[in-house]
């Protein structure tokens, strides 16, 4: 863990590299892709429908995801590919062509390549573009009435900022993402830091409640099934882990050694789903608003409000300019995956189709009903894991060999700090 921070804080990054962005930048585009609302409305959408239970499976799930994200993430490092204009791209169509081509599947590989990128094309319409829209609509709504019924004017807004942003393509993205997620993870962190010391003596029951009811809920009613599901579900929304997102974000990195990309891609599991998703589920479960009946029609995003709002009445406002930024953020991330996987199928001189796509999603998300956006985002996130993992388990020994390589470099001293490095010349 320390190692990956010692990355991300750049420790071990040589600006001559290639590259388009930072390992920071790289880190903070795939953080803003999960820390958004799904560790937000989607941890209280999954309680709202699995109970407690839900948050210690999503807890469980996040824990094995982070080897997963390793796997994908070294992969794209090492498959990646510099275009004749200098720019990077990479991501799971091109180390699942690449890899199983050099294992004699060409043809497997291509087809395997082709259809992640149809579902991940197919995604980012649905997930980062509707769903966030959708619920940061919602949230914002709660604390300014005005925007009821009025989701136009919300989505018009949100299209004309996102469409400044992805113009400016991966740059502009990691920049912007560098600068929101940081702040904005930080505040959420606090806020919920707040609730939990203001109800400390509760937070004993709460884990008592989280864990009893993984394991034993009402058992005749499917809880345990219910509170499975959900969490699984929710987890896989917020880390992203083996869906194949965040190596298309990490690929773009200025770094020469895979692995290294790989270990910094572990902070992103163990950041999203065991500290922002459990800090929101102990905030719902402590506060008793997922089992009110005044918030029974309340979606994820509202429900978060709702708790957070039960404890100081100003922190709605606090969390729906929160949300703001998180979903922003995690729309012009995906609109990047996107994008990578549209130049994959069609080549660069129709990126502005998709790019008018995305945007047009973002507008029907303000004005669509939240569960149906959820169930197509749980829907083509969960397919895209399909082909992904399929590449990732035929090219897990790739890996292997490349782990033990950089290990046996960096214990014998060969690889050392940036900063160690230059003075010694």
């Amino acid at each position: 863990m320390g190692y990956a921070i010692d990355i991300a804080l750049g420790k071990y990054e040589q600006p001559n590299q290639n590259g388009e962005i930072s390992s920071f930048q790289a880190l903070s585009t795939a953080l803003s892709a999960g820390v958004g609302l799904g560790s937000i409305g989607g941890v209280a959408f999954a309680i709202s429908i699995g109970g407690p239970g839900a948050a210690f499976w999503m807890t469980l799930a996040g824990l094995f995801a982070m080897s997963s994200k390793f796997v994908e993430c070294t992969l794209a490092q090492k498959y990646r590919v510099v275009r004749p204009d200098g720019t990077i791209a990479g991501g799971p169509m091109y180390y699942i062509s690449a890899g199983l081509a050099e294992m004699g599947y060409q043809k497997l590989g291509k087809i395997v390549s082709i259809v992640f990128c149809i579902l991940c094309i197919t995604g980012s319409f649905g997930g980062s573009s509707m769903l966030q829209a959708n619920q940061s609509l919602e949230i914002t709504a709660s604390v300014v009435p005005w925007l009821i019924n009025r989701g136009w004017f919300y989505g018009l807004i949100l299209v004309a900022l996102v469409a400044l942003v992805i113009i400016g393509g991966i740059q502009r993205i990691g920049l912007v993402a560098s600068t929101i997620v940081p702040v904005m993870c930080g505040i959420y962190i606090l806020a919920s830091l707040w609730i939990l010391i203001v109800n400390f003596s509760s937070i004993p029951s709460a884990i008592e409640t989280i864990v009893t009811e993984a394991f034993s809920p009402q058992a005749v009613e499917g809880g345990l099934i219910g509170a499975l599901v959900q969490g699984l579900r929710r987890s896989a929304f917020t880390n992203e882990a083996g869906i194949g997102t965040s190596p298309i974000a990490h690929a773009a990195a200025r770094t020469q050694e895979p692995v290294r990309e790989g270990i910094l891609a572990l902070l992103e599991p163990f950041i999203v789903t065991v500290v922002v998703c459990n800090m929101t589920s102990l905030v719902i479960v402590i506060t008793g608003v997922y089992k009110n009946p005044e918030f029974a029609n309340f979606g994820g995003a509202e429900m978060t409000a709702a708790a957070f709002g039960s404890v100081i009445s100003w922190f709605p406002m606090l969390l729906a300019i929160c949300v703001f930024f998180f979903a922003f953020s995690t729309m012009i991330s995906w609109s990047y995956y996107g994008e990578i996987s549209w130049d994959y199928l069609f080549g660069s001189r129709n990126l502005i189709v998709y790019k008018v796509l995305v945007l047009i999603s973002i507008f029907i998300g303000t004005l669509a009903n939240p569960e149906p956006v959820f169930n197509f985002s749980d829907s083509m996130l969960n397919a895209m894991g399909l082909p992904n993992l399929f590449g990732a388990y035929f090219l897990c020994g790739k890996v292997v060999t490349e782990l033990k390589d950089y290990m046996e470099r960096l214990n014998s001293g060969k690889i050392v700090p940036v900063t160690q490095s230059q003075a010694f010349r």
